[in-house]
């Protein structure tokens, strides 16, 4: 009763209420400060710009910034968080009221989560906001509702862009938990485990994650066979995280066997095509048994691949930074393994 009369409670059980229960209070907490931080980390991008859909610098009605964490360039691409999430929430309701089939659902559904200009997925502490945008709009539907599921992904997918690696973990884990309860599909099931998997991972949990991973591509087999994009993912998911343990040749022979299947399958210049080929880079370069052979080899596969990804997602982007900080890597090494080739033994005249 104190502290309902002098602490605030009674006040602050108001505000609950109004926004709808204790869940939406809180996710609505989390969306503003996420929408927060990603306008301020975005600033010195967004000066002087203006919003792609609203058209004004500042939000009418939240006063928040611009953002932009996708592959768009010049003045392209600016908005503000909440014009985004407005915008994938208004199309999404355009497919369940006209029920638009399972094509329509996929293509609007992802504009949660990818830019609509560029069709690059947005990264960073953009990826975090829009996914408390996404959980806040959808956490109201019955448990077994495909959008909330979907919603639960886009967060917990975004708390790890933004490290919250424990955050996403608790996420991901009472998702899997309530798909297996009401018995959700072999599909719905394998992209939890990927997440969780991805997850350890991050956390550094490197055992679990490789025999989590190891789980998924088999499922992945089984279920698509090998020329499909999900079985591809799995693919160098699984051999990311053999890097990771330094398990190098069952990541070679990996690989070896599913790197030529993406290109073919998904173009030369997709992202999964790109990411699989750094994957079997530090594969090569890393392992310390490697020769200068397999080092150059690495080295070459790197120079070619960095203007590629710098052409196609921009500078900022994860893949791009991440392809140039391996070849930066590979290059280093390649130079002092040469040098200790040339060097004479210890004692030599």
């Amino acid at each position: 009763m104190q502290h309902w009369k002098e602490g605030g409670h009674d006040q602050l059980c108001k505000k609950i209420k109004k926004a709808g229960g204790a869940e939406q209070f809180h996710a609505n907490q989390k969306y503003a400060e996420a929408v927060a931080v990603a306008a301020e980390k975005c600033a010195d991008d967004t000066n002087g710009q203006t919003c792609y859909i609203c058209t004004q610098a500042l939000h009418w009605k939240t006063k928040e910034g611009l953002v932009r964490r996708c592959s768009c360039r010049g003045t392209a691409g600016f908005a503000h968080v909440s014009c985004l999430a407005e915008q994938a929430k208004i199309l999404w309701e355009e497919v369940e009221e006209n029920n638009l089939g399972e094509k329509a659902m996929q293509e609007r559904w992802m504009r949660w989560h990818t830019c609509g200009l560029c069709e690059q997925q947005y990264h960073d502490v953009v990826e975090h906001a829009l996914g408390w945008a996404c959980w806040k709009t959808y956490l109201g539907r019955p448990e077994a509702d495909q959008c909330r599921f979907l919603a639960m992904t886009l967060l917990g997918n975004g708390l790890c862009e933004v490290d919250h690696y424990a955050e996403a973990l608790t996420v991901q884990e009472a998702e899997l938990s309530t798909k297996r309860r009401i018995g959700a599909s072999e599909e719905n099931i394998l992209v939890v485990q990927s997440n969780i998997a991805r997850t350890y991972g991050l956390l550094g949990r490197f055992e679990q994650a490789v025999n989590a991973f190891r789980d998924v591509y088999s499922g992945r087999l089984k279920l698509h066979g090998e020329e499909h994009e999900n079985t591809i993912q799995a693919a160098n998911n699984y051999a990311a995280t053999l890097n990771k343990v330094k398990r190098f040749e069952e990541a070679k022979s990996l690989l070896r066997k599913t790197m030529p299947v993406a290109p073919r399958v998904l173009g030369e210049e997709h992202l999964l095509t790109l990411k699989m080929r750094k994957t079997y880079a530090k594969a090569l370069y890393l392992d310390t048994g490697a020769t200068l052979d397999d080092i150059s080899e690495a080295v070459e596969m790197l120079e070619e691949m960095v203007p590629t990804a710098r052409r196609i997602f921009g500078g900022a982007h994860p893949t791009a930074a991440e392809t140039e900080k391996s070849l930066q890597n590979a290059r280093q090494l390649l130079i002092l393994r040469g040098v200790a080739a040339m060097s004479p033994p210890t004692g030599s005249a």
